[in-house]
C-alpha cells in the first residue's frame, strides 16, 4: 500500500513540476521531488524535495529591461564603499542605500564599491552584481 501511495504522490508531483515549468523555471520542493522521483524513484522524490526545498530558495534573474535600466543609471558623485563582499544572495548593508527601479517595484539597486547591485527591495538581498 505504501509503495503504490508513493507511486500516486511521485505522478503528482510530476505533473505539477509540468506545470510550473511551463511559467518559469522549476525551483523548490516540487521541483527536487520530481527530479528526485525521476532519478531515484519515491525514496528519491521524498529526498529531492527536501533538498529542492533548501535550494529552491535560488533568486530568478530580473527581467532585461531592469538589468538594462541599471546598467546605465548615472554613476553618483559619492559611492559607498563597504568592508564586506557584495554577493549574491546576501542582504547589502544597512548603511547603504538603495534606489527603486521605475515601474517595477519588485527591484531596486544600488552601487557599491563601484558595482551595480540589484536588490530584492523588502529584504535588501542582492540578486544580481552587473559588471
Amino acid at each position: 500500500m505504501n509503495k503504490k501511495r508513493a507511486v500516486v504522490f511521485a505522478t503528482a508531483m510530476f505533473v505539477a513540476g509540468g506545470a510550473l515549468a511551463q511559467q518559469s523555471t522549476v525551483n523548490g520542493a516540487a521541483g527536487g521531488a520530481v527530479t528526485g522521483a525521476i532519478v531515484g524513484g519515491p525514496v528519491g522524490a521524498a529526498v529531492g524535495g527536501v533538498v529542492g526545498a533548501i535550494a529552491g530558495t535560488a533568486i530568478d534573474p530580473p527581467p532585461e529591461r531592469v538589468v538594462t535600466y541599471v546598467r546605465e543609471a548615472p554613476m553618483p558623485t559619492d559611492t559607498v564603499v563597504v568592508q564586506e563582499k557584495v554577493v549574491v544572495g546576501e542582504p547589502l548593508p544597512s548603511t547603504v542605500v538603495v534606489q527603486q527601479v521605475p515601474d517595477n517595484p519588485n527591484y531596486s539597486y544600488a552601487i557599491v564599491n563601484k558595482q551595480r547591485v540589484i536588490v530584492e527591495p523588502s529584504s535588501r538581498k542582492v540578486i544580481q552584481v552587473i559588471n
